[in-house]
């Protein structure tokens, strides 16, 4: 609701009163040596200077002459994106030391690779802790529905960025609720003149991974200069990979339990890996039980042979290969492990930007920026959906079970129907044999398309003034943006498909549907049309319209924004004038999901009705912030050249979770000779998202991913001893599981759990505590060179954590005393497999962070060293993060310790050279991640590779000017590195990468 006047003025008392004790945190962009850019910082669009000629910096509201910082900051100049041959700016952020790359890839368990969208994550603290700005001002979201507040990078228009400006942790005091990891700001063009066209393919060493893009700007000054208006369009076009396209993951790679393991702490591998991967119990034309149980024996013998259809639905041989555990093989007919889900989604992006600005007077200035997106995203699995397939792993009256057939199924052939009665005499008396089959011909298509329509239109106005001597700047911006989604697949409607697969002859020996056969009128149905559930591709049109249908939901986001600053000097000081920024921002967010009529009515999978819902909140803010320069000019002490302290303070109004401070303090010691001592602390908080506190309770089948009783993650965890023993005291307890050593549970990889998800309403903000400090360096004696170091150390309290039905496992088997109210969150069936399990969200969650950035410049000309030789110029960087501590507890006593694994390395480096002379340019880039564990806890007894090697991967290009036209070409993965052997992450999948592209200027 909206927030009374009284509480309003309330605010209004508290921002001068936060002014005036100067409470808060400083700038936070970098001194312009720490950017491999030739300009400097201009300002972040909603303060740009007119008659003043200081400019706003991102981090801060304040306009000051010098871009130096207290806390850590670095940028992404345009140039980036043509010399490593990007299309889209999340391309530019996975190349930043301190960000987890993001590419919109399966992760390899049998999830969907996804909606192809990419969001900052900034030291692999969630996207959601990640806030984005264009211009300094908030977007809209583009996630689906009531998920995280962000914005996906696919919106952003390459053509007019001028740069890209990332906050190393914190923010939240001048932007308010998410900046917690830090800020990705958007600084977009304001003055372009002239018309540029820039046209760029790339394709992969393999011919595939094709990357066409096309981008026309146009832009120009009229009135006398007094406006300028700026246009953009562009579009690019990723194609999909598939697990079968790199030889990595076209291993197939499983693990699995090693039987000359002699316990945890033999020395011998617990696990073995196992290529060529398949999951044995079911294929794609369909393989025959005599029982329903996932085991060899049941599966049907004819002389000694497994039986299986083949594509025409005769008899054929099944090969089950190795066995290694239920449901995995190794080889044999079973369905390939490369077919669960696709390597990565395909995505086709347009974007069209326009941006005016127009000065009223000479001190008042008007403008706008117009932001429209369409992406299109496209999984080609997408659709692992429960009716893909028809396995033996689950019950037959589970909707996804195996089908049970009879000998007077019209579809069976007279061949394959004797074939069968000879190996197994009683189904010709009227026994049933059950089908176990993965179908690929069953749905139009197992794509899932994801559409996603981004808008966004701001308008502000903003001037300066004079009063008492003293300059003044203000601005009133008003944005309004929308997202509307949509994610479109196909399922199966479960009653038409059982009555479908019932089929029985009728006249002259016609399959139709039993159902319409001497049955009461009231129980026929007329469209009916009966299924062929033998071999591959014998589906026909009629049945396939019958039983399937269109799945998805309709997402809906939108955005209404006031943002109002008064900013200047403040008073005077014997080391010059204190500044300060008073602002005030409204909010308000509503989110909308429609699931598809199917998915509402409850007829798709496991009958269960998707709800639709909706959400709205509206905040409140009022922020203030000071710049004192205490030490400085005249005004100086021996050893001490320049102290200045920065302050903010931000108080917010949230109508859901209540009012919210946060602060932050900083301070810049220059010494002299060059170095800067830097420091900054602050409080910064994450507001609980809708769907977090309001997301209706659903039930759908789902897969767990993780069972800590797996056999293959049994000596794994925290505390590996733990997990073994509660494990151990649940299967002594069932002795229906079977033996724990070989336990597999098929819930992991497949839909198999029905998993409610529920939102929780008594969430309340989460709150982080960040301290920075650190040096610039800029040694008088040697001009270009410039070195920043900056310790981070982030501490997260009151967590939103996402209870995912693994973490609710782990809690329950990996501490020595658990409530029982946590392992009571999911049950288990006769098997052990999980049945039924719970996700939501807690206020559990800790995550600590120490680490440290590295940012070391040197540009230098050759010529200064050898005199009226043109050698051209030099300009080498090395970016590095140091992860040291990264802790995080999801429950918030299970600690677990990432930093030195696949997640968090320890170090993270890239070196760039970059020469260029006259019209030639010259470039070349290696990025580093050293030799690191899987896990924050592998060793060889619980992962059959606990390591991982290095990864280098190098990149090249080069340009050359030919007037208005520029021509470049290079390859990125130079000796095609991709990922270090086993992870799929730990590097960059899609190996060697050529591109050439072309830009124009007229």
């Amino acid at each position: 609701m909206m927030v009374q006047s009284k509480r309003a003025r309330l605010l209004s008392t508290t921002m001068v009163a936060g002014l005036t004790i100067a409470i808060g945190a400083g700038a936070w962009s970098e001194a312009a040596a720490q950017s491999t850019a030739d300009a400097s910082p201009q300002a972040d669009g909603a303060e740009s200077g007119t008659t003043i000629d200081d400019v706003v910096v991102t981090g801060s509201r304040i306009r000051r002459s010098d871009a130096a910082s207290a806390a850590p900051v670095t940028f992404i100049n345009p140039e980036v994106f043509e010399e490593r041959g990007l299309v889209q700016a999340g391309d530019a952020l996975n190349q930043v030391t301190s960000a987890v790359p993001s590419f919109g890839q399966a992760d390899g368990i049998g999830r969907p690779a996804g909606s192809g969208q990419q969001f900052p994550n900034l030291f692999n603290l969630g996207a959601g802790r990640t806030l984005t700005l264009i211009n300094g001002r908030r977007t809209v979201t583009t996630s689906t529905g009531l998920g995280d507040r962000i914005v996906d990078t696919n919106i952003v228009p390459v053509g007019l960025i001028s740069r890209v400006d990332i906050i190393q942790a914190g923010g939240a005091a001048v932007y308010g609720s998410d900046a917690i990891a830090g800020v990705v700001n958007y600084v977009l063009k304001t003055d372009y003149e002239g018309l540029e066209l820039d046209a760029q393919y790339g394709v992969s060493s393999r011919g595939d991974n094709e990357k066409p893009s096309l981008r026309l700007t146009y832009g120009k000054n009229f009135a006398d200069g007094r406006g300028n208006i700026a246009l953009n369009g562009e579009w690019s076009r990723t194609h999909a990979l598939f697990d079968q396209d790199r030889p990595l993951t076209n291993l197939a790679r499983i693990t699995y339990t090693n039987p000359a393991d002699g316990g945890p702490n033999d020395g011998v591998a617990a696990l073995i890996s196992g290529n060529n991967a398949t999951l044995f119990p079911f294929s794609p034309n369909g393989l025959i039980f005599t029982t329903p149980a996932p085991v060899p024996q049941f599966i049907l013998s004819k002389n000694g042979v497994y039986q299986q259809f083949d594509a025409r639905g005769e008899l054929t041989s099944f090969d089950t290969g190795k066995v290694v555990s239920v449901p995995f093989a190794l080889g044999g007919d079973g369905l390939s492990y490369r077919e669960l889900a696709a390597l990565r989604t395909g995505v086709e992006r347009r974007n069209f930007n326009a941006i005016g600005r127009y000065e009223l007077t000479e001190r008042v200035k008007a403008s706008v920026e117009l932001l429209y997106s369409n992406t299109v995203a496209r999984d080609p699995y997408g659709a692992n959906g429960p009716q893909v397939s028809n396995t033996i792993l689950n019950s037959a009256d589970s909707g996804i079970g195996p089908i049970v057939f009879f000998a007077n199924n019209p579809f069976l052939s007279e061949t394959a129907r004797a074939g069968i009665i000879a190996a197994r005499p009683a189904f010709g008396a009227g026994s049933p044999l059950f089908l176990s089959k993965f179908w690929r011909d069953l749905l139009p298509t197992r794509e899932v398309k994801y559409t996603t329509d981004t808008w966004r239109a701001l308008a502000a106005i903003e001037g300066d003034f004079d009063y008492g001597g003293r300059q003044f700047y203000w601005s009133l911006s008003a944005s309004r943006g929308e997202t509307s989604a949509k994610k479109a697949g196909w399922g199966v409607v479960t009653d038409n498909f059982n009555r479908a697969v019932n089929a029985v002859a009728g006249p002259g020996g016609t399959p139709v549907c039993a159902v319409n056969v001497d049955a009461v009128t009231s129980n026929d149905e007329p469209a009916c049309v009966a299924l062929n559930i033998f071999g591959q591709g014998n589906v026909s049109a009629e049945a396939r319209d019958y039983v399937t249908t269109a799945s998805g939901q309709n997402y809906h986001n939108s955005q209404d924004g006031i943002l109002a600053t008064l900013g200047g000097d403040l008073f005077a000081l014997p080391a010059g004038a204190a500044k300060f920024s008073l602002a005030y921002e409204y909010r308000k967010e509503t989110a909308r999901f429609d699931p598809f009529a199917a998915d509402q009515a409850g007829i798709l999978g496991s009958k269960v009705a998707v709800v639709a819902t909706s959400g709205r909140f509206e905040t409140n803010e009022v922020s203030a912030e000071i710049a004192l320069p205490l030490l400085g000019g005249d005004f100086s002490l021996p050893g001490i050249k320049r102290l200045d302290f920065d302050g903010s303070y931000r108080i917010v109004d949230h109508s859901i979770t209540g009012v919210e401070s946060v602060w932050g303090a900083g301070l810049q010691w220059e010494i002299g000779a060059g170095l800067v001592i830097r420091g900054s602390k602050s409080r910064n908080f994450r507001s609980p998202t809708l769907d977090q506190l309001f997301a209706p309770s659903r039930t759908a089948l789902a897969a767990i991913l993780v069972d800590p009783c797996d056999a293959d993650r049994i000596n794994a965890g925290p505390s590996p001893s733990t997990r073994l023993a509660n494990c151990k005291a649940l299967f002594d307890a069932n002795p229906g599981y079977g033996p724990l050593e070989t336990f597999q549970d098929p819930s992991e990889n497949f839909n198999n759990a029905m998993v409610t998800s529920r939102g929780n309403p008594d969430l309340k903000n989460e709150v982080s505590n960040t301290t920075t400090f650190g040096l610039v360096y800029q040694p008088t004696f040697v001009s270009g060179l410039s070195l920043i170091v900056d310790h981070i150390s982030i501490d997260l309290e009151n967590g939103l954590s996402a209870f995912q039905p693994l973490d609710f496992m782990a809690t329950c088997y990996d501490s020595a005393t658990t409530a029982a109210s946590v392992c009571e969150t999911f049950t288990r069936d006769d098997k052990g497999y999980i049945e039924t399990a719970l996700s939501t969200t807690y206020n559990a969650g800790q995550v600590a962070y120490q680490g440290e950035v590295y940012n070391l410049n040197y540009r230098f000309r050759l010529d200064d060293v050898l005199d009226g030789v043109n050698l051209g110029r030099f300009d080498l960087s090395i970016e590095a993060t140091h992860n040291r501590k990264f802790e995080t507890s999801v429950t918030g006593f299970d600690h677990n310790r990432l930093d030195g694994s696949e997640a968090m390395p320890k170090w993270v480096g890239r070196f760039d050279a970059r020469w260029s002379r006259d019209k030639l340019k010259l470039f070349y880039s290696v990025n580093y991640m050293p030799r690191t564990n899987v896990t924050g806890y592998s060793t060889i007894e619980n992962s059959a590779d606990p390591v991982l090697r290095a990864n280098v991967r190098h990149s090249i290009s080069g340009a050359y000017d030919f007037g208005d036209v520029t021509v470049r070409a290079g390859v990125s993965d130079l000796t095609d590195e991709m990922t270090s052997y086993p992870s799929r992450s730990f590097g960059d999948i899609a190996g060697r990468q050529y591109f050439i592209g072309l830009n124009a200027k007229f």
